[in-house]
C-alpha cells in the first residue's frame, strides 16, 4: 500500500508540473517532465541514427528548396537557441517528413510529388517546425512515462486483489489497450492539429502563403494506399485535417506578408 501511495503521489506531482509549460501560439497546458537538455540530447542522438541509415541529398534543387524554406521558417520560429538542421532524404517511394527535438527536420524526396512549389513545401516544413517549438517530442515522452506510472499503480492494486494470475494478465492487457487508444493516440492527433496551426502561422510570418497548405493537403489526400481509421492513427484523417486547416487560414493570414 505504501508503494502504491508513493506512485499515486508521484503522478499527482506530474499533473502539477503540467501547468508549468504552455505550447506557443495556442497556450495549451503541457505535461513535460524531462528537461530541455535531455530532450535535445535525445534529438541529437536520433538524428545521428537517421543520418547513418538514410542517404542524403545535399545538392539537387529539391535539397536546396528544403534548406531555403527551412531557414526562412526557422528564422521566425523564435528559437534561435536551436541548432536547426534541414535534411533531404533520397527516397522517392516515401512521401514523408518529420522533425526530431531541437530542430532536426527531415524531408523525403517522395514528398515532392505533392509539394509543387516553395509555398506548399513551407506548409510541410512549417508543420514540422511547429512540432519542434511546441516540444511535442518531449511531451510525448512525458505522456508515455506518466502512462507507465499509471500502469504500475494498476499492477500493484491488481496484485493485492483476489484475482487469479490469468485474470490479472487479462485486466492489465485491457488497461494497456485503454491507455494506448484512449490517451496516447488521441493526444498525438491533438499534437498534429496543433502543429498545423503553428505551422500555418510560421509559414505566413516567413512570407509563404498559408492558403498553399490546402493545395498540398488536398493533393496529399489523393495518394494511394489504405489508411487506418482515425481513432487508431496518430495522424488526423485527411478530410478532417483539410477542414481544420481551412478554418485556421484566416488567423494565419493576419501574419502573412508576401516575400519581396
Amino acid at each position: 500500500m505504501k508503494r502504491s501511495y508513493m506512485l499515486c503521489l508521484c503522478m499527482a506531482c506530474l499533473m502539477l508540473i503540467a501547468g508549468c509549460a504552455k505550447a506557443p501560439y495556442t497556450g495549451r497546458n503541457q505535461l513535460i517532465i524531462i528537461s530541455q537538455e535531455q530532450e535535445l540530447a535525445l534529438g541529437h542522438q536520433a538524428a545521428r541514427d537517421v543520418l547513418q541509415k538514410e542517404k542524403r541529398d545535399t545538392t539537387s534543387p529539391k535539397a536546396q528548396a528544403v534548406e531555403r524554406v527551412g531557414r526562412r521558417i526557422a528564422a521566425v520560429s523564435g528559437r534561435s537557441d536551436f541548432q536547426w538542421e534541414f535534411h533531404t532524404i533520397i527516397n522517392d517511394e516515401t512521401p514523408n517528413a518529420f522533425c526530431l527535438p531541437g530542430g532536426k527536420v527531415f524531408v523525403y524526396t517522395g514528398l515532392f510529388e505533392y509539394a509543387k512549389n516553395d509555398d506548399q513545401l513551407a506548409a510541410v516544413i512549417g508543420h514540422e517546425v511547429g512540432h519542434a517549438i511546441a516540444r511535442h517530442g518531449a511531451e510525448r515522452v512525458s505522456t508515455a512515462m506518466a502512462a507507465q506510472t499509471g500502469a504500475a499503480v494498476g499492477m500493484i492494486a491488481i496484485s493485492g486483489s483476489d484475482m487469479s494470475p490469468a485474470s490479472q494478465q487479462l485486466t492489465m492487457a485491457a488497461m494497456g489497450l485503454g491507455v494506448n487508444v484512449g490517451v496516447i493516440l488521441p493526444f498525438s492527433r491533438g499534437q498534429e492539429y496543433e502543429a498545423d496551426r503553428i505551422g500555418l502561422i510560421l509559414m505566413a510570418k516567413a512570407g509563404y502563403d498559408p492558403r498553399a497548405a490546402l493545395d498540398f493537403w488536398q493533393a496529399f489526400a489523393q495518394q494511394p494506399g489504405k489508411k487506418p481509421p482515425e481513432f487508431l492513427s496518430t495522424h488526423p484523417a485527411s478530410e478532417n485535417r483539410i477542414q481544420s486547416i481551412r478554418g485556421l487560414i484566416p488567423e494565419a493570414m493576419q501574419y502573412y506578408k508576401p516575400q519581396q
